[in-house]
C-alpha cells in the first residue's frame, strides 16, 4: 500500500467506523468520509449475539459496548394468535460458556457512540461530515474519491461502507435499485412505565402471527422498551423513517390476540420503514475498492445480524490488511473470509421471515411442533455457526509483512 495516503472509508455508520478503529489499530491511517451533516445513528435497538462481542473485544471497545448493553435472559418465540409460548432459547451460563460471550441489546446510537469515540479518540483516524462518496477512479497507485460537491480526495485503497444505497457497490457491482421485501416494519420505543406490566419481560420476545409479528425488549438499563412491529403488506417502494399514526399501525395486526395487540396501542411516535435487500454476489473487490456491511451484504432484519456482520466484516479487513503485503492479496482474503458467511445470513433471513415469523394454518402448527420439541442444547447446536464464530476462522495467521 501508499504509506503516505490513508485508506478513505465511504459511510460513517456502525460498518465504517468500526471498520476505521479496526485498521487504525493495526496502524493504518483512514479517513471516513460521511455525508451527513453530522456523525450519528436512526433507529431504536439492536441485539447482540456473541459473535457481536467477538467482534467488539478485537476491535477495542468491549468494555464501553458491555457497559451500555442490557443483557437479556431469553430468546421467546410467542405465537401470536393464541397468545401462547413456542419456545425460548435460555441465554444462561451455559449459553455463555458454549458460545464464550452473553447475548444482550442495545440502543443502535449508544452503539455507533461506542465506535465514535474510540475514532476520535485515534491519532490515525480523521472524520468528515457533509462528504458523500458519489464517485471513484484509481490507477496503479492510489484511488480518488469524488464527493457530491464535487471535491475530489486520494487514498491507497477505498471501502465502501455507505450502506444498502451505496455508491460505490453501484460503480462496482451495479445491480441498481435494493429489492423490495414487501414487507413494512413501524418502530417506536416507550418508557419501561408504559410497557403492560405482564410483559415487561426481560428476553428479546417476538410474536408470530399470519404475515406478521410483533418484537419487544428493554433498553438502556429497562428505561425503556424497543418496539418493532412488522407486516406483509406488498408495499411497493422503499422508505425509511415515516412518521406514522396508530391506526395505520394497527391495520395490520387486527387478527393478533389481545395480550400482543396491547403492545401496539403503547407504542408513541411510530415510524415506518419498507424493508429491502439485495441478493448476494460474489465479488466485492475492484482493485483498492472493496465494500463492507450492508454496501456489501445488505440483509433483512430476521437474523438480528446486520450490525453484527459489518462489525465481523471490519475485523476480518483490519486482520487481512495486517497480514498481506499487499491490497490485491488483502481484499481477496477478506473477501474469501466474508462472502459465503455473509450470504448465508442473507438468504435465511429472508427464509425465516417467510417460513418462521410469518405462516399461517398448518404451517404455523407445523412450526410450533417443531420448534417447542428443541430443547436448549438443540438450539445451541444450530445457532452455533453463526454465534460461535470470530469470523476470522480459516483466516491467515502468519505475521504481517511491511507494506
Amino acid at each position: 500500500m501508499t504509506k503516505d495516503l490513508p485508506i478513505l472509508i465511504a459511510g460513517g455508520g456502525i460498518g465504517g467506523l468500526a471498520a476505521a478503529i479496526g485498521l487504525a489499530q493495526k496502524g493504518i491511517a483512514t479517513l471516513v468520509l460521511e455525508k451527513a451533516h453530522q456523525l450519528g445513528e436512526i433507529g431504536a435497538g439492536i441485539q447482540l449475539g456473541p459473535n457481536a462481542f467477538h467482534a467488539f473485544d478485537y476491535l477495542g471497545v468491549g468494555d464501553a459496548a458491555r457497559s451500555l448493553a442490557v443483557y437479556i435472559d431469553n430468546l421467546r418465540l410467542m405465537d401470536a394468535i393464541s397468545g401462547s409460548e413456542i419456545t425460548r432459547i435460555p441465554l444462561d451460563e451455559a449459553f455463555r460458556t458454549r458460545f464464550r460471550n452473553p447475548y444482550a441489546v442495545i440502543h443502535r446510537s449508544d452503539l455507533h457512540a461506542a465506535f465514535l469515540h474510540a475514532c476520535e479518540a485515534h491519532p490515525l483516524v480523521t472524520l468528515r461530515t457533509a462528504a458523500e462518496v458519489v464517485d471513484y477512479d484509481q490507477d496503479t497507485t492510489s484511488v480518488t474519491a469524488t464527493l457530491a460537491s464535487g471535491e475530489r480526495l486520494r487514498g491507497a485503497a477505498l471501502i465502501g461502507a455507505d450502506g444498502l444505497w451505496s455508491k460505490v457497490r453501484q460503480k462496482l457491482v451495479g445491480d441498481g435499485a435494493p429489492r423490495v421485501s414487501g414487507h413494512t416494519t413501524y418502530r417506536s420505543v416507550i418508557p419501561t412505565d408504559d410497557m403492560p406490566e405482564d410483559l415487561r419481560w426481560n428476553a428479546a420476545t417476538l410474536w408470530a402471527g399470519p404475515k406478521c409479528h410483533i418484537v419487544h425488549y428493554p433498553l438502556k438499563g429497562w428505561k425503556m422498551f424497543n418496539l418493532v412491529v412488522t407486516y406483509h403488506n406488498d408495499a411497493p417502494s422503499p422508505e425509511a423513517a415515516v412518521p406514522v399514526d396508530h391506526d395505520e399501525v394497527r391495520t395490520g395486526f387486527a387478527h393478533v390476540a389481545p395480550v400482543a395487540r396491547q403492545i401496539i396501542d403503547r407504542g408513541q411516535n411510530w415510524k415506518r420503514w419498507v424493508l429491502c435487500d439485495r441478493d448476494p454476489v460474489t465479488n466485492w473487490i475492484d482493485g483498492r475498492v472493496v465494500l463492507l456491511g450492508d454496501a456489501a451484504h445488505p440483509m433483512l432484519q430476521y437474523f438480528a445480524q446486520g450490525a453484527c456482520m459489518a462489525m465481523e466484516d471490519a475485523v476480518a479487513l483490519a486482520h487481512c490488511l495486517d497480514h498481506h503485503a499487499g491490497l490485491d492479496a488483502a481484499f481477496a482474503e477478506y473477501q474469501r473470509l466474508r462472502a459465503l458467511r455473509t450470504a448465508r445470513v442473507q438468504l435465511q433471513s429472508r427464509e425465516i421471515g417467510q417460513h418462521v415469523y410469518h405462516p399461517a394454518g398448518a404451517h404455523a402448527a407445523l412450526r410450533n411442533a417443531v420448534m417447542s420439541s428443541k430443547t436448549p442444547e438443540n438450539w445451541y447446536d444450530i445457532v452455533d455457526w453463526l454465534y460461535g464464530s470470530t469470523g476470522l476462522e480459516g483466516a491467515v495467521s502468519a505475521e504481517s509483512h511491511a507494506a
